[in-house]
């Protein structure tokens, strides 16, 4: 495209913020944002650099979105870079796309988050936080009942469902409610999602007022910090977002480096003054590309866009885009480049991982390759556990990124048989049920993990066909360390690093499952309860101190006699009973 015919297209283009992009035919060359888009384009008729002059030379259409505010447009361009991976921009191969809130084109809307709408569907956003716009459409459900589940779900129900028993949906699938006011309810929250923010705060305000003249204090406190999450939604209130003591007890340290058309983010997290966490991110960045300062703001607007906010961010250099650095301001995140002391030399060490070591995020991309998957950042895990039938349980272990996420963890009690397959079966099936009704908090995974072979990965797929669940599933079993597929088995290498995450999670979802079976058989009763001398807070002692009876029947005498409240007698009774 030639610099006549570029003026030309951008001066059709509107003044408003929004996102712009370069195409040759059917393939995006480019993704930018603007806070004038007609100014912003039309610059490009006299390229900066080499590289945007191949860029505008190949083009041969331009496009673009207009958003209400700057920071839409920033977070639209972090979606749209994800979504075609556009060869001129600099991409962060691990990246998240931003939470969108979505109507559905269903005669009866489904409201839902989600990063990939339908089509059709009324969308709003992109969002910073998938937090806040969670609680968000939750208070929105509690207000005007709209249904948030699959339309598979509405089509064949022919009873209310747990949600609207809970107050968060008014039924239209089984004529609860008439079409009319359902339509009426859901224009209300369409107004909201326009950014007539008073719509949803004020039954808010007036159902914690109520709350509280009733003496219901704690559902009173729990509205108020609901509505103060709703009136920031739409840009107000931004001092509530940051921390009000002024502390900074979380700190991000990055360091960048590139190298041709490769680039290398190295992230240092510290709490409370210590590392507790270090990582490393490759992006493509392409050569002849505007350096460090531009890898550093592609990435932080990448990288968190499904992640809490440090207090701080110390960086090598300076952000090179002013939006990025406002962005980050507006969240209440301070952002230093230190020259020198305690934070002059953590910088130096993210530079030195940077610019050293293998990247932690290559396994999740090498099992994303070897198992022909998308890049499966959030892995669930899956395992059961009982003893000849009786106690049997099973455990559900999240992994992000590659690392444990222990607040994603859950557990269940399920029917007792001596059945891996059927045990399986039930643990997936809850698991699927709670993710299709919207009844689990949690993200869907990538990938799901299961601790077994052939028959557990079948029983476990069987669950999800029964439910409609898609999410790719893969067993991995002991013996042999052999990875199990619906189409096949891999026998990877020992050593590799694809192999290691999958082992990850398998271990530690036994080891979960374990422990919760250990449990639940040793606090409903033990053969210690038979023993003369030892009552109820001397068995607790003596399974706390060792875990198990297991342990207990294995301990030593000196070791028994240790325990607060067993003597000698008492510790050779223990001996001989077990």
């Amino acid at each position: 495209m030639d610099a006549a015919k570029l003026r030309e297209r951008a001066a059709a283009f509107p003044t408003d913020p929004g996102v712009y992009q370069f195409l040759a035919g059917e393939t995006v060359l480019y993704v930018g944002k603007a806070v004038d888009l007609r100014d912003r384009v039309r610059s490009y008729a006299d390229p900066r650099s080499a590289r945007i002059a191949r860029m505008v030379e190949r083009a041969d259409t331009l496009d673009y979105a207009v958003t209400d505010t700057e920071t839409q447009a920033l977070l639209l361009e972090a979606n749209l870079i994800k979504r075609h991976s556009p060869r001129f921009n600099v991409r962060l191969k691990d990246d998240k796309s931003y939470p969108l809130v979505q109507l559905t084109a269903h005669p009866v809307p489904r409201i839902e988050v989600t990063r990939d709408p339908d089509e059709g569907a009324t969308v709003f956003g992109p969002f910073t936080s998938v937090g806040r716009v969670e609680t968000v459409v939750k208070a929105l459900r509690e207000t005007y009942g709209l249904r948030g589940c699959s339309d598979h779900e509405y089509d064949t129900r022919d009873r209310p469902c747990l949600d609207y028993e809970v107050g968060l949906c008014t039924a239209p699938c089984v004529d609860e409610i008439d079409s009319e006011t359902y339509a009426e309810d859901v224009t209300s929250v369409r107004r909201f999602l326009e950014g007539e923010t008073g719509i949803l705060a004020d039954p808010m305000e007036r159902a914690m007022e109520a709350a509280a003249a009733a003496q219901e204090f704690e559902r009173a406190a729990n509205l108020r910090d609901r509505l103060d999450v709703v009136r920031a939604f739409h840009g107000e209130g931004e001092a509530a977002i940051s921390d009000e003591a002024g502390r900074e007890s979380a700190v991000d340290v990055l360091g960048a480096t590139v190298e041709g058309d490769r680039a290398v983010v190295a992230r240092l997290h510290s709490e409370d003054g210590q590392l507790v966490d270090r990582s490393r991110h490759t992006l493509d960045a392409p050569e002849g590309s505007d350096g460090v300062a531009a890898v550093l703001s592609a990435f932080l607007v990448q990288y968190y866009a499904e992640r809490s906010f440090p207090d701080a961010i110390l960086l090598s250099e300076r952000p090179d885009e002013r939006e990025v650095r406002e962005w980050l301001e507006t969240e209440g995140v301070a952002v230093r480049v230190p020259g020198a002391g305690r934070e002059g030399k953590l910088v130096d060490l993210a530079l030195k991982n940077a610019r050293s070591g293998p990247t932690r995020t290559d396994e999740l991309g090498a099992l994303a390759d070897a198992l022909r998957i998308a890049r499966p950042e959030r892995i669930e895990g899956f395992d059961v556990s009982h003893a000849q039938g009786r106690h049997a349980v099973g455990s559900n272990v999240c992994f992000v990124d590659g690392s444990a996420e222990k607040s994603a963890y859950r557990r269940k009690k399920l029917t007792d048989r001596n059945d891996d397959y059927d045990n399986m079966r039930e643990l997936l099936r809850w698991r699927a049920d709670r993710a299709v009704e919207g009844r689990d908090d949690r993200p869907d995974p990538d990938l799901l993990v299961i601790d077994g072979g052939d028959g557990q990965l079948g029983a476990a797929t069987d669950a999800l066909a029964a439910t409609g669940w898609d999410v790719p599933a893969v067993a991995l079993a002991k013996e042999e360390e052999l990875v199990i597929t619906d189409d096949r088995v891999h026998d990877w290498a020992d050593d590799a690093a694809h192999l290691h995450v999958l082992q990850r999670v398998r271990d530690e979802a036994h080891r979960f499952a374990v422990q919760y079976h250990q449990k639940l058989r040793d606090d409903v009763s033990t053969v210690l309860d038979e023993v003369p001398g030892v009552g109820p807070q001397t068995r607790e002692r003596l399974l706390r101190r060792f875990g198990s009876v297991e342990n207990v029947r294995a301990a030593s005498h000196d070791a028994l006699t240790d325990v607060d409240g067993v003597g000698d007698a008492t510790a050779e009774t223990i001996r001989s009973r077990l």
